[in-house]
C-alpha cells in the first residue's frame, strides 16, 4: 500500500488530499469438509431400537467399570454407545446432493428418474432419436420442478397469511 499526500490541495479546511494505491488479496472460500454422521434417526424404528438396546446392555455388562473416575466412566459409556450406533445404524456416505428439498415430491422424483433413464439410453445408443427423447424428458423435468416449486411457495405464502 502506497500513499501520497498532496500538500497544495485542500479538500476541506485543514484537510489535505490523500491519494492511495491499495491491493487486496482475494481470500479463498473453503467449503466445509464433509464429516460422516451416524444414522441415529434409524433408532426411531422399533426393531432397530430394540436391537440397539440389547447390544448396549450386553456391552455394559461386559465392561470393566471399577476404578474409573466419573469422566473416564462417561467417556467409556459414550464410546460404547456410539460404536454400537455406528454398527447398527450405519454412517452417512457423502454430502447431501439435494440442498433444497422442501419442494421435492413424487412427481419430481419420477420426472428426474425418467430423465436419468433417457440420458443413459442416449449415451448408450448415441442416436438422434435417443437425444431428442432425452431433451423432451429434460424439458418435462424442468417443467415439473418449476411447477412443484411454485406450488410449494404458494402453500408457504398461504400458511403465512393464515397465521
Amino acid at each position: 500500500m502506497t500513499g501520497i499526500v498532496i500538500s497544495s490541495e485542500e479538500c476541506v479546511a485543514k484537510h489535505k488530499l490523500l491519494i492511495m494505491d491499495m491491493w487486496f488479496k482475494a481470500t479463498k472460500s473453503w467449503r466445509r469438509k464433509f464429516e460422516p454422521r451416524v444414522h441415529v434417526w434409524k433408532l426411531k424404528e422399533e426393531k432397530t431400537c430394540e436391537e440397539y438396546r440389547c447390544i448396549v446392555g450386553d456391552k455394559v455388562e461386559e465392561a470393566k467399570w471399577k476404578g474409573l473416575g466419573v469422566n473416564d466412566h462417561w467417556q467409556q459409556m459414550k464410546g460404547l454407545m456410539m460404536e454400537t450406533a455406528q454398527d447398527i445404524c450405519g454412517m452417512t456416505k457423502g454430502p447431501c446432493r439435494h440442498k433444497e428439498t422442501w419442494w421435492w415430491n413424487e412427481d419430481v422424483a419420477e420426472a428426474v428418474r425418467e430423465k436419468k433413464i433417457m440420458y443413459e439410453k442416449w449415451k448408450k445408443e448415441n442416436t438422434k432419436e435417443a437425444r431428442m427423447e432425452y431433451k423432451k424428458s429434460r424439458q418435462n423435468a424442468k417443467r415439473v420442478i418449476s411447477s412443484a416449486k411454485e406450488k410449494k411457495q404458494k402453500e408457504c405464502v398461504n400458511d403465512l397469511n393464515d397465521s
